[in-house]
């Protein structure tokens, strides 16, 4: 008689309110049997680290479409895997020019009508100093505000524009960079993410910049506070890249920035991303 024992996930939290260490083998992560778990676990903790897994990119490749399949990445014309990087080497100016707005809390695919629903990333060369990934859970900031500044936000909508993310890193653009930025577009999305789910989550990032209806001063107090709230101490995690090192994340309810590093360094992090499938609403 043969007994087939079911594989189970193997995940503690990293933090209360964000976060969770997945110590599966690579091979049981391949296999296809953890991935509705998986799935649960990211909307629930909004960070999967997977220590030292040595994905290669087809294995990463693969691991994303177990959990819900690729979008084909930026710059990466018919492929599914894209470097995160500086150096010229493996991206050209402009998506290096693209690249450094992710310095500063953000959400990937805020132009999108379906933003991707999550991403991860291997890490290949380490910096030489700093090069942390920060992650900040907009579900668990949204759930903890008092009663009475949810009933205030709930039904705000807020403009989003490319070109005002990019000032973060370049606040004295040249008109033909400026025009550049401008032409990736806008959006207006809502404050508040009503997830399918049920669950509700806060949209913000440096795309966001004017909440309608309100005041320019008004409209800078309501964002820059709700991001001070959603990004700090019990909310976020700074991951510390080892070689080897793989993290996913639920983009549909987690902010996510890089930290300060050397830009010469050769730094690289090679991306897959999961196909959204629920609209901004």
């Amino acid at each position: 008689m043969t007994v087939t024992t079911r594989t189970r996930l193997k995940a503690e939290p990293i933090k209360e309110k964000i976060g969770s260490r997945i110590s599966n083998t690579k091979e049981e992560l391949l296999s296809g049997d953890l991935t509705d778990e998986i799935n649960e676990l990211l909307e629930a903790r909004g960070v999967l680290v997977f220590k030292k897994i040595g994905f290669t990119d087809e294995e990463q490749i693969q691991f994303t479409n177990l959990l819900g399949g690729n979008a084909t990445e930026i710059g990466v014309k018919g492929g599914a895997v894209f470097s995160i990087s500086l150096d010229e080497k493996e991206n050209d100016k402009s998506t290096i020019e693209y690249l450094k707005g992710s310095l500063f809390w953000h959400i990937d695919g805020s132009m999108n009508p379906v933003p991707i629903r999550g991403s991860v990333l291997s890490s290949k060369v380490l910096p030489t100093w700093g090069g942390n990934t920060e992650f900040a859970n907009c579900y668990a900031a949204y759930d903890d505000l008092p009663e009475e500044k949810k009933a205030e936000i709930d039904d705000l909508r807020v403009k989003h524009s490319m070109w005002v993310s990019q000032l973060y890193h370049c606040p004295e653009p040249t008109l033909a960079q400026l025009e550049d930025w401008q032409e990736k577009g806008s959006a207006e999305l809502p404050l508040v993410w009503h997830h399918k789910s049920g669950h509700k989550s806060l949209v913000l990032g440096n795309t966001a910049h004017k909440v309608l209806g309100k005041s320019d001063e008004e409209s800078a107090r309501i964002l820059h506070g709700l991001r001070e709230h959603a990004t700090s101490e019990p909310y976020t995690y700074a991951h510390e890249w080892e070689v080897g090192d793989a993290v996913m994340w639920d983009n549909t309810g987690t902010l996510h920035r890089a930290r300060p590093y050397d830009p010469d360094c050769g730094r690289l992090l090679r991306r897959t991303i999961l196909l959204g499938d629920e609209p901004f609403s």
